[in-house]
């Protein structure tokens, strides 16, 4: 019965108020690794998934159209895998108890080890780990703490995982959900949206990490968060040249009416930006 009370609540959250929740099948995969412990054992969730839960996070609308997936990805430090004593149960079995379709996608380069899953509808989950190696590692990681699946490793996504926000995902009656805190999700899509492939697939996923990054900007301009957002950006034009440069072009890729209020958002670090590329060009 209470249950059934809160999940009403939900509905108008996301009907009246214009607040973003996940398409139903998104929501009970998600649900279902978190009662499972994903949560629990320091996960995160992150892509567009995550993005859904800004709009009740921050409480601000964000487009609709936007926030379909057909994906679900979630993330964990190989430190915390390794040494957290606890695991989830097989993922296979989590998944298969939302769709009996669901299997396991070997690797190519190694079939032993599994990071994506997927159902008869081509519905994937995958789960990744930040690059411990160069920037041309991309063995998967065997992650003990996940129930016998492994991490593809990414570059960038320690930066985006740290320091990682609760909220509450408005699917049936909520799902508590651990996220990158949204001030991290905004600069990672700027640094990582002109390492996208040119092909056709890899233009339009930088399209949607630019357009997702600038509409949590003028989010959390909204919200009077941009010191969150000016921190976090400081702290990765620290991380050295090739960061730095990873965001010159990211904001280089905004249209010019949102990067205005990106760069006024950003504050003194674009300004110095703006500054040096007056400086070359005159």
């Amino acid at each position: 019965m209470i249950c059934a009370v809160v999940e009403n609540w939900c509905r108008p959250l996301t009907r009246e108020a214009g607040l973003a929740g996940p398409e139903r099948f998104t929501g009970d995969v998600v649900a279902a690794m978190g009662a499972a412990g994903i949560f629990r054992l320091r996960g995160v969730l992150v892509g567009t998934v995550a993005f859904q839960t800004y709009a009740g996070h921050l409480g601000v609308r964000l487009p609709g159209a936007l926030l379909q997936t057909g994906d679900a990805d979630f993330a964990q430090h190989y430190s915390v895998s390794s040494t957290v004593e606890d695991s989830l149960p097989p993922v296979i079995d989590i998944l298969k108890s939302v769709d009996a379709t669901f299997r396991a996608v070997p690797l190519r380069s190694d079939p032993h080890r599994i990071t994506q899953f997927e159902n008869a509808a081509r519905y994937r989950v995958e789960f990744l780990t930040p690059n411990r190696g160069s920037d041309d590692y991309a063995d998967a990681s065997p992650m003990p703490a996940l129930g016998g699946a492994s991490a593809q490793p990414l570059r960038f996504l320690d930066f985006l995982i740290h320091e990682p926000v609760r909220t509450v995902m408005l699917h049936r009656s909520g799902v508590p959900v651990m996220v990158p805190s949204p001030e991290r999700y905004a600069v990672h899509k700027l640094i990582v949206a002109f390492r996208r492939q040119s092909d056709a697939n890899g233009i339009a996923k930088r399209e949607k990490d630019v357009y997702q990054a600038s509409l949590l900007i003028e989010a959390l301009k909204a919200t009077r968060r941009q010191e969150e957002l000016a921190a976090v950006f400081a702290e990765a034009w620290g991380r050295g040249q090739s960061w730095r440069a990873a965001i010159k072009k990211g904001l280089s890729l905004l249209p010019e009416k949102r990067k205005a209020a990106a760069e006024l958002s950003l504050g003194d670090y674009s300004a110095a930006i703006r500054m040096r590329r007056r400086r070359q060009s005159g």
